[in-house]
């Protein structure tokens, strides 16, 4: 007995038959997996994206797919921000090195005006004028008679001190003569930088040498008993030259420089 098919429409052979929804959703699920993992995906508006029917009517978990369009603008968008945080680190350097500069800057200012300022003390130190002695007064003032003076009269001033007390320079200047200088005992002479001269008399010790440039307040030597004395003190001149007979007040030299005395 022959057997014949039952009439109908065959279904379509594999290779011609349409991707499943199943595949279609297993595919673009993979592209979404992808760009979630490398952290690009961000917000995307709703329309964008199509979802598969919900899982209670296909019994699977619901899946976002996205096209080639949506897969380009989350690529830009990641360009976008990586760009953008590249400018951001380039604005971040450049203002710091603003910062180091100015901050560099400052202090190349601050330590050229501690210069400037210590270079101006420094400079009107040099130009004061101090007392030979510190915290001393004048036990004999300048002309005053009496046989003791081969001129009949006192040349200088003298300064209370006792043996050993520091002698100063009164101002800037050059030694020009340091030694003997016969009543005077141990001396030194010494050229100020206005053109004048003052004479220390009567030391016990000489500690500078003629040519050397000594300074306002610089020790000298130390006060004594040589020479024509009756006691230890210190003979103060100031002159008009090296020499003696060119005496000036000694009292008004120092206080035309602003010593009190």
């Amino acid at each position: 007995m022959a057997f014949t098919c039952a009439t109908g429409k065959n279904r379509a052979s594999g290779k011609h038959r349409r991707p499943g929804r199943f595949e279609r959703t297993t595919a673009r699920a993979a592209g979404v997996a992808a760009l979630t993992a490398t952290g690009v995906i961000g917000t995307l508006a709703a329309p964008a994206l199509a979802a598969e029917p919900a899982a209670e009517q296909t019994s699977l978990i619901p899946v976002i797919t996205i096209d080639n369009s949506i897969a380009d603008q989350i690529a830009d968008q990641a360009a976008a921000q990586e760009e953008a945080a590249q400018e951001a680190a380039a604005l971040k350097k450049a203002a710091e090195e603003a910062a180091r500069k100015k901050a560099a800057e400052k202090a190349k200012q601050e330590r050229e005006a501690k210069e400037r300022a210590a270079r101006e003390a420094e400079r009107k130190r040099l130009l004061s004028y101090v007392a030979p002695i510190t915290g001393s007064y004048v036990s004999t003032g300048y002309l005053a008679g009496g046989a003791v003076w081969s001129s009949g009269s006192h040349t200088g001033i003298d300064f209370h001190a006792a043996s050993g007390t520091s002698v100063h320079a009164v101002a800037s200047g050059t030694v020009v003569e340091a030694g003997w200088g016969g009543s005077y005992g141990n001396q030194i002479v010494i050229k100020m930088n206005d053109g004048t001269y003052t004479q220390y008399g009567h030391l016990s010790s000489i500690g500078v040498s003629v040519g050397q440039s000594v300074t306002p307040g610089q020790q000298i030597g130390l006060s004594g008993a040589t020479g024509n004395v009756t006691g230890p003190h210190l003979h103060f001149e100031a002159r008009t030259s090296p020499e003696y007979g060119s005496d000036i007040d000694p009292v008004a030299y120092l206080r035309s420089h602003g010593v009190n005395i």
